[in-house]
């Protein structure tokens, strides 16, 4: 059975086919690729737009069908364990969509679930994001290996599924974090890459890059006091930052943006800018995150 759990127990053959598989997918837009209709459940005990609505269109357009439950319209807001869920939902669906808190929790749900189950984000990874954004970039350069990317801002749950990646590639990873805001040790550790450097001045991480990415300084559910704010500051992404950048560079923010916080107008809607390709990629990964899950290629 296959899980999709994390970038790092992907083999990077698994990897590379995925997002191989994404790109034929966006070509391949609407073709029903389910011969025998399937059914996803999607559990989010966090907030969702673009996982939400990406995975319930893509695997629509696939000949399947989901269904979608939530703390607020559930028994899991009244008690009922998460474990328990899982269990019975395995006899009604295909495949399980998890967003939540404790990535410790989906480990568990998928030792006891009998589908499979796919990460849709937690508090220390979201790997569907990862998939989508490299579909981006290999439609924008030849050879992504080459790259040297820069992340810009907290050192959150995207940026460890980026640091994951680096295991799967040869480009660099520039990070650059306020102090006390950068990835775990655990998880540069983990990575065993050499090609992943610490900064801690952002104009100093995206001298002479192809790619900036940020994300939103205050993840879900994840509040940081105005003090600890306020050291963000001088690591927003404005223009004046991408000029530091090569000159053909691409900016890259998985959303929701908070504009005038960790970028400005300016870069998220200019020319160099591939948000909302990114955006839309995120339908043809899930796509391929769900074939591949069920075994369907």
């Amino acid at each position: 059975m296959r899980h999709f759990l994390n970038i790092n127990k992907l083999s990077t053959k698994e990897m590379l086919l995925i997002i191989k598989q994404g790109h034929f997918l966006k070509k391949n837009y609407g073709k029903k690729f389910l011969e025998e209709k399937k059914i996803l459940a999607m559990i989010f005990e966090k907030p969702s737009t673009r996982t939400r609505v990406s995975f319930e269109v893509g695997m629509k357009k696939l000949n399947g069908d989901v269904v979608i439950l939530d703390q607020h319209e559930s028994q899991l807001g009244r008690g009922e364990s998460l474990q328990d869920t899982i269990k019975v939902l395995g006899r009604y669906v295909d495949i399980i969509l998890y967003r939540g808190s404790d990535e410790k929790i989906l480990y568990e749900i998928s030792e006891l679930s009998d589908v499979p189950i796919i990460n849709g984000l937690t508090n220390t990874s979201h790997p569907c994001q990862i998939i989508a954004d490299i579909m981006t970039l290999e439609e924008n350069f030849k050879d992504i290996n080459k790259l040297k990317i820069s992340w810009i801002g907290d050192g959150n749950n995207v940026c460890n599924s980026w640091i994951e990646a680096v295991n799967h590639y040869n480009f660099k990873l520039n990070i650059s974090c306020p102090e006390g805001c950068f990835p775990s040790k655990k998880t540069l550790k983990e990575s065993k890459s050499s090609h992943i450097n610490l900064f801690d001045k952002p104009s100093e991480a995206v001298k002479n890059a192809d790619v900036v990415i940020t994300d939103t300084w205050e993840s879900m559910g994840i509040k940081k006091d105005k003090q600890k704010l306020k050291k963000f500051e001088k690591f927003r992404v404005d223009s004046e930052l991408m000029l530091r950048t090569n000159k053909n560079s691409f900016f890259l923010h998985c959303l929701p943006a908070h504009r005038g916080c960790e970028v400005t107008d300016e870069v998220i809607d200019g020319k160099n800018s591939l948000v909302w390709d990114e955006a839309e990629n995120r339908l043809y990964a899930h796509q391929s995150i769900l074939l591949w899950c069920l075994e369907n290629f």
